[in-house]
């Protein structure tokens, strides 16, 4: 819009005419002296245009700027609002944290079948299933235990092969700042340093049952139904150490090692009084 040498009128400065304007300012030549105002907000507060057909095209350009204006206005609201929630989130976070029981079974063992195993490495994160009765059927189950502390263990079992031989595919500490409790689609993502995923040769010296037994009944190894299930703090700690020893290459070591020892620090377990493992497949 080209509105030199259009004449204006302001309420104090009596009548003008435009000599410079941009999208920002406008200058205007009064009868002693040169003012510049702010464009286009000066017009409609303290400017007049004469020209009807310059005044016209002004009005759109104004509409415009106010509806900028406007939108600029709702992204900041909505960003504060993002941030209030976020902040209240994090003292949510922060009180459950501080407040958080160290539980003696907080960590979490999935069932992968084989679709879920490329994703679960892929995403590197589990879905912990879908409540299939009473009120809250149909939402995520909630994987209320896990906390800070939490690893979930990744096993496999074809259907061709006896359930005392389930392998352990891979585990992973779950996200530093993930709260079970608040854990609202299912989904448990893992520590972006501390994951591990296992070789098939490794899984085939990884069997679950060394690790774990149902202690109502000791000498079964049964999986039953469910995607998941809890179990002791003691046992995934006795798993990540023969993880350690099982790793020939001195880098995957020692990645192992460091993972170990930041899950014993979580956990308060001291890794040179870590017991034998002692697991359903121990005790036939």
């Amino acid at each position: 819009m080209n509105l030199i040498n259009k004449e204006v009128t302001h309420k104090h400065f009596g009548k003008g005419s435009v000599v410079k304007h941009n999208d920002s300012f406008i200058e205007i030549h009064f009868a002693s002296e040169s003012k510049k105002f702010v464009f286009p907000d000066a017009f409609g507060k303290y400017l007049k245009l004469h020209d009807k057909s310059a005044a016209n095209s002004l009005e759109k350009v104004i509409q415009e700027k106010e509806m900028e204006r406007k939108k600029e206005e709702q992204e900041i609201e909505e960003e504060k609002e993002l941030q209030r929630k976020e902040q209240k989130l994090r003292l949510e976070q922060e009180k459950l944290m501080k407040n958080h029981k160290l539980h003696p079974k907080s960590q979490m063992v999935f069932w992968c079948d084989e679709a879920e195993r490329n994703n679960s490495f892929s995403e590197w994160k589990v879905f912990t299933g879908i409540i299939k009765s009473g009120n809250n059927k149909g939402k995520p189950n909630k994987p209320t235990r896990l906390h800070q502390n939490s690893a979930c263990l990744l096993t496999g079992r074809d259907s061709s092969i006896p359930e005392k031989d389930r392998r352990i595919l891979g585990i992973y500490m779950v996200n530093e700042d993930f709260i079970g409790s608040l854990c609202e689609d299912g989904y448990i993502p893992a520590h972006p340093e501390y994951r591990i995923q296992l070789t098939e040769q490794e899984s085939d010296r990884m069997l679950f049952w060394k690790y774990y037994v149902n202690e109502n009944f000791p000498n079964k190894m049964t999986w039953n139904t469910g995607k998941y299930r809890y179990f002791d703090n003691l046992w995934m700690a006795q798993i990540l150490y023969d993880i350690v020893t099982l790793k020939s290459d001195p880098k995957e070591r020692e990645q192992a090692q460091r993972f170990l020892e930041h899950f014993c620090k979580m956990n308060q377990i001291r890794e040179r009084e870590l017991p034998k493992p002692n697991g359903a497949l121990m005790r036939i």
